[in-house]
């Protein structure tokens, strides 16, 4: 038969830290894909007046390229960024993984401002902040991962 565990033996108060930046996380990119959303009705709405057809998917409109490229680059590090924060969590410690981990929720909140509303045809300089901190974060997790089983 399975047994489950104590919730108080899995060390839950400890990890109370990567719970809460998981959860940002993905509140993060839920509020992503809504505000998705609302370009996408917005848009539409406004192509309508004007007479002409909104192509949502094939359409080169630079608000709604802009509004998806928010949500992609915040999904397509999601998987590494997890997987990351949470080794770090069990085998390098809950406080560095919670503190690496705000700073990656915060590049993931100010990418949309850095980028702008629109996406240009150049991708401004200033969104290498978020990007080069990200993958510093990154970095970090995955090497002090590697630190800490190296010692053991």
């Amino acid at each position: 038969m399975l047994e489950f565990q104590d919730v108080n033996d899995v060390g839950l108060s400890e990890q109370r830290g990567p719970i809460f930046v998981t959860v940002a996380y993905v509140a993060v990119y839920y509020a992503l894909l809504l505000y998705n959303l609302r370009v996408k009705k917005t848009l539409g709405r406004a192509y309508k007046q004007r007479g002409e057809h909104f192509d949502r998917y094939f359409g080169q409109d630079r608000v709604m390229l802009a509004a998806d490229r928010y949500v992609l680059n915040t999904l397509e590090h999601m998987p590494p960024f997890l997987c990351l924060l949470w080794l770090h969590a069990i085998f390098a410690g809950p406080l560095g993984a919670t503190v690496a981990g705000s700073v990656y929720v915060g590049t993931r909140v100010a990418y949309p401002f850095l980028m702008g509303r629109r996406l240009e045809l150049r991708l401004p300089g200033r969104l290498l902040v978020a990007t080069f901190t990200g993958y510093a974060v990154l970095t970090y997790l995955a090497a002090a991962i590697c630190w800490a089983v190296a010692r053991r």
